[in-house]
């Protein structure tokens, strides 16, 4: 009986591994590019708007590396919104729109938050 058992606890502790690992690689990844575009926002303050552009494309760019495994693990809706608010910073941003561009690009971090959130490995989130 106890030979049966070790399979799929072997199984189920793998599972829980990968759980806990995405969770903090999640967070991780988050916080990275959240603070990539706070870096954006602050040379936005400043009126850099040719260092605000490239800080936010290699923040898209980081975060372009990432989508294969982003769009396995999570819902697809959540990346595709956050692409969408990447996309429309960078317009904003191209445009030197500093209100807008500041509105979006809070929206585009609390968006990695979350998706970062819906990752974490909790009660909450298993049950």
């Amino acid at each position: 009986m106890k030979k049966g058992i070790l399979p799929p606890l072997a199984v189920l502790a793998a599972v829980l591994a990968f759980c806990v690992w995405n969770s903090a690689a999640m967070s991780a990844d988050s916080l990275r590019w959240r603070d990539q575009l706070q870096q954006a926002g602050i040379l936005a303050r400043e009126e850099k708007w040719s260092a605000v552009q490239k800080a936010l494309q290699e923040s898209y760019q980081d975060w372009s590396d990432h989508q294969t495994y982003l769009h396995i693990v999570t819902g697809h809706g959540t990346v595709d919104e956050a692409e969408t608010m990447y996309r429309r910073c960078a317009a904003f941003a191209g445009a030197e729109e500093s209100s807008e561009f500041q509105a979006e690009l809070a929206g585009l971090r609390e968006q990695l938050r979350l998706l970062a959130e819906m990752e974490r490995f909790s009660v909450r989130n298993v049950l």
